[in-house]
Order: C-alpha cells, then structure tokens, then sequence
C-alpha cells in the first residue's frame, strides 16, 4: 500500500506540473491583455510549479522509505498545493493527497519492525 500510494502521488505530481504551466500560460495570456488579476493567476501557477514538484520529490522518496515521514511531508506538500496552486493543480493535489494517505498508512512503524 505504501508503494502504490507513493507511485500515485508520483503520477499526481506530474499532471500537477502540466496543470501549473497550463495555469500560467492563462496568467500570462491574461497579462499580455491587461486583464486584472492576472498576477494572482500567474502566482498560482509558480506555486502550482512549486508544490508539484515537491510532490514528485516525497513521492520518490517514500517509495523506498522504511518511516511515515516521506508520507507525512507528501500530505503537508498537497495540503498547501491545493491552497497555493490554483484550481487546476488542486484537482490533482487531491489525488496526491489520498496518495500521501497510502503511503502513509502502509508505512511500518517501529512497533511493527519489533514484533516481525
């Protein structure tokens, strides 16, 4: 469960990347028409960019981890994702963070390493 929730967040991360360039090529469209708002647009896609990436990270590393962690981090990654990336990225930040909860939950804790 731990891997299988890693690699979802894995897949997440990626069309997180492709929603926050589609989120900044709007912002910018927006701001070659002087349209207000375009600059929150264009923040939005940057933490898009930002948070997704660091998405791939934890989920890369989770993959292969052996504590809660990387899982932990991977939650805290898409919560803020989902707040500072805008609508797009959010979609997939959800997913990452049910990803994040797999990963997390299928993790073994040092109770479980004793009693195995």
């Amino acid at each position: 469960m731990k891997k299988a929730g890693a690699i979802i967040s894995l897949i997440a991360g990626i069309f997180g990347i492709l929603s926050a360039m589609a989120t900044l090529f709007i912002g910018g469209a927006a701001s070659a028409f002087h349209a207000s708002g375009s600059s929150t647009v264009v923040g939005l896609g940057w933490g898009g960019v930002l948070f997704s990436f660091l998405v791939i990270i934890f989920g890369a590393i989770a993959i292969g981890a052996k504590n809660k962690v990387p899982g932990i981090l991977l939650i805290i990654a898409s919560l803020l994702g989902v707040v500072l990336g805008g609508t797009l990225v959010a979609v997939f930040m959800v997913l990452s963070l049910i990803g994040g909860i797999f990963a997390t939950i299928g993790a073994k804790s040092k109770k479980d390493e004793v009693k195995a």
